[in-house]
C-alpha cells in the first residue's frame, strides 16, 4: 500500500484539473457501459447456442406403438418440431350439443385478428369477452355459487365426460396399437419379480356374475358403490375369478386386477408412461376432432347393438349383471385386436376394460374407454362413448380395468445460463433446460458433488402432516444441495 501511495496521489491530483476530470468522467461512463454490456449478452446467451435441430419425428419408429400427431397435408410426413405439431380436438362429453358451436378455425394452429384472444367457450355462445365482462358488472350471471377450485370438473351423468366440451391441445405422442396383455405383464412380473398391489392385499374386485361359487355371495363382501363387484380373497392377475382360475387360454387379453402402481411400474420398465386422459381422448378420436365430424362411438353415431359389436367388446341388450347375451361374442374380456381398429389403427378404445391415465389424485385416479360391463346408452353402468371418463381409487383392483402405455418422440435439450446458488453470497453459471432442470458444469469442485434421485408421484398420498412447533421446521434445517433430475418430457396438462 505504502509503495503504492504516490500512485494514488498522481491519479487523484490529476483528476482535480477541470479537462482531465471530464475525461476520467468520459472514461469511466465507457468502462461502466461495457460492463453492462457483458452482463446483458451472458444473460442474453440463446437457447440452444449450438442450434441443434430437433430430432426428425419421421426417423423415429417404436414396435407395436402407433404415432399420434400432426402430419403434413401434402406430402403426409409427420410434422417437425420447428412448427406447431400437435394435437388440437374438442375434449369432453359427446352428448352436450355445444360442441357443434364451436367454430371449425378454433381448431386450426393458428388464427389471428381481433376475436383471436377472446374465450373460445365464450365466443361459442356468440359472445366476445367484453360482453361477458358487461354482463357480470351488470348481475346478470349467477354467481351464488361461488368460483370452482382448482381442477375443478363437471361430469356428464351418461358417459362422465366434461361438460361443457372445449378445444384443448396435446403434444405428439406414441401409444400403444392395443391395452397390455397377460403375457406382456408376465415378462415383466417374471423379470423384475414385482408383486401386484392385489397379491399384497390377497383380494380383488370379480363380477358377482362371475363367481366360481354360487353360495360366496352371500358371504362375501361388495363394493358399496358398486354392489355388483364382489371382493373375492385370493384374485388377482394370474386367477382373475380367484382361486381356481387361470388366466391360461386369456394369454393374449388385456391384464386386469392391477392398480395404477402396478400400471405405471410395468410402463416404466418397458421405458414408457401412461397416457394423459386428453393424449387418450386425441387418440380415441382418430382424426373426428372438429364440430362438423365429431362422433358419438368409433363407429359413428348408431346406438344399435348390431353397429357396436363390430367395434366394441359391451355387454348389450341384457340385463345386467346376469344376462350377458355375448352378442359381440363375448361376456368377459376378450383378446386385443378382436374388434376392428379406430382411423388411427388402434384397438379397444372402447370397450373390453377400462384404462389407467397418468394425473389425477391418489383417491381419485382417471380411468378412460369403459369395459365389458358397460352399455351404449347409459341405461345401466357407464355409456361407452369416446368421452366416457371414470375415477378410481389408486389401489383399485378389478376385472374390468387395464392400461396401455404411451412414449413422447425425441427431441432436443435446450439450455440457457442462469446463476445458481442466489442469495448464498457466491453464483455460478449452470446450464437449465426448458423444463427447469439444471445441468451442472463439470469442474474440480462440482464433481464430488452426488445427483439426488428425485422421485415425482402425482399427489401419492393427500394426508396433512402436521408439524411439530417445537422442532425446528425442515426448510429451515435442510441444506441448500444442487440436485441433479434426468429431463422427461411428460404429458403438457393439468
Amino acid at each position: 500500500f505504502w509503495s503504492a501511495r504516490p500512485l494514488l496521489h498522481n491519479i487523484m491530483k490529476s483528476m482535480c484539473h477541470p479537462l482531465r476530470s471530464l475525461w476520467w468522467t468520459i472514461l469511466l461512463i465507457i468502462i461502466v457501459s461495457a460492463n453492462s454490456t457483458t452482463d446483458e449478452a451472458e444473460s442474453a446467451v440463446p437457447i440452444n447456442p449450438d442450434n441443434e435441430p430437433h430430432p426428425d419425428p419421421n426417423e423415429e419408429n417404436y414396435p407395436g406403438m402407433i404415432y399420434i400427431g400432426r402430419h403434413d397435408h401434402h406430402d403426409g410426413k409427420r410434422a417437425g418440431f420447428h412448427t406447431d405439431n400437435g394435437v388440437k380436438f374438442i375434449y369432453g362429453t359427446g352428448f352436450d350439443e355445444t360442441h357443434k358451436e364451436i367454430e371449425e378455425k378454433d381448431l386450426h394452429h393458428s388464427h389471428y385478428g381481433p376475436d383471436s384472444e377472446h374465450d373460445i367457450a365464450d365466443r361459442a355462445h356468440g359472445k366476445t369477452r367484453e360482453q361477458v365482462l358487461h354482463e357480470k358488472r351488470a348481475g346478470k350471471i349467477d354467481l351464488s355459487k361461488g368460483p370452482k377450485p382448482y381442477g375443478w370438473f363437471e361430469e356428464h351423468p351418461l358417459d362422465g365426460g366434461m361438460v361443457p366440451p372445449k378445444v384443448v391441445r396435446v403434444d405428439p405422442f406414441f401409444m400403444d396399437v392395443a391395452p397390455v396383455t397377460n403375457k406382456e405383464f408376465g415378462k415383466f412380473v417374471r423379470a423384475t419379480y414385482y408383486e401386484t398391489e392385489a397379491e399384497k392385499f390377497g383380494w380383488s374386485f370379480v363380477l358377482s356374475s362371475f363367481l366360481p361359487n354360487a353360495e360366496n355371495l352371500h358371504e362375501a363382501e361388495v363394493d358399496p358403490e358398486a354392489e355388483d363387484w364382489v371382493a373375492v380373497d385370493g384374485a388377482y392377475w394370474r386367477n382373475p375369478e380367484g382361486p381356481g382360475t387361470s388366466y391360461k387360454y386369456r394369454e393374449n387379453h388385456p391384464v386386469v386386477h392391477v392398480s395404477h402402481r402396478d400400471a405405471a411400474e410395468y410402463c416404466t420398465w418397458v421405458g414408457k408412461r401412461l397416457p394423459g386422459e386428453r393424449e387418450w381422448e386425441a387418440a380415441a378420436r382418430g382424426g373426428n376432432v372438429g364440430p362438423k365430424n365429431r362422433t358419438l362411438y368409433v363407429w359413428g353415431d348408431d346406438q344399435t347393438t348390431d353397429a357396436a359389436k363390430e367395434y366394441a367388446n359391451l355387454w348389450g341388450d341384457g340385463d345386467f349383471p346376469w344376462d350377458n347375451k355375448a352378442e359381440d361374442g363375448w361376456r368377459a374380456t376378450s383378446p386385443v385386436k378382436t374388434f376392428k381398429p379406430n382411423l388411427f389403427g388402434l384397438y379397444d378404445m372402447t370397450g373390453n376394460v377400462w384404462e389407467w391415465q397418468r394425473g389425477g389424485k391418489h383417491k381419485k385416479r382417471i380411468v378412460r374407454g369403459g369395459s365389458y360391463v358397460d352399455s351404449l346408452d347409459g341405461n345401466f353402468n357407464h355409456a361407452a362413448t369416446l368421452g366416457v371418463r371414470a375415477t378410481l381409487h389408486g389401489t383399485t383392483t378389478t376385472g374390468n380395468v387395464g392400461f396401455r402405455c404411451v412414449k413422447s418422440p425425441k427431441r432436443k435439450e435446450e439450455f440457457h445460463w442462469v446463476y445458481d446458488n442466489e442469495g448464498s453470497g457466491t453464483a455460478e453459471l449452470v446450464l437449465e433446460d426448458e423444463q427447469g432442470n439444471r445441468k451442472q458444469r463439470q469442474t474440480q469442485q462440482n464433481q464430488q458433488l452426488q445427483p439426488i434421485d428425485i422421485y415425482e408421484d402425482d399427489d401419492e398420498f393427500d394426508e396433512e402432516v402436521i408439524h411439530d412447533p417445537k422442532q425446528p421446521r425442515p426448510d429451515e434445517t435442510r441444506k441448500r444441495v444442487l440436485a441433479v433430475k434426468p429431463r422427461t418430457v411428460r404429458s403438457d396438462e393439468l
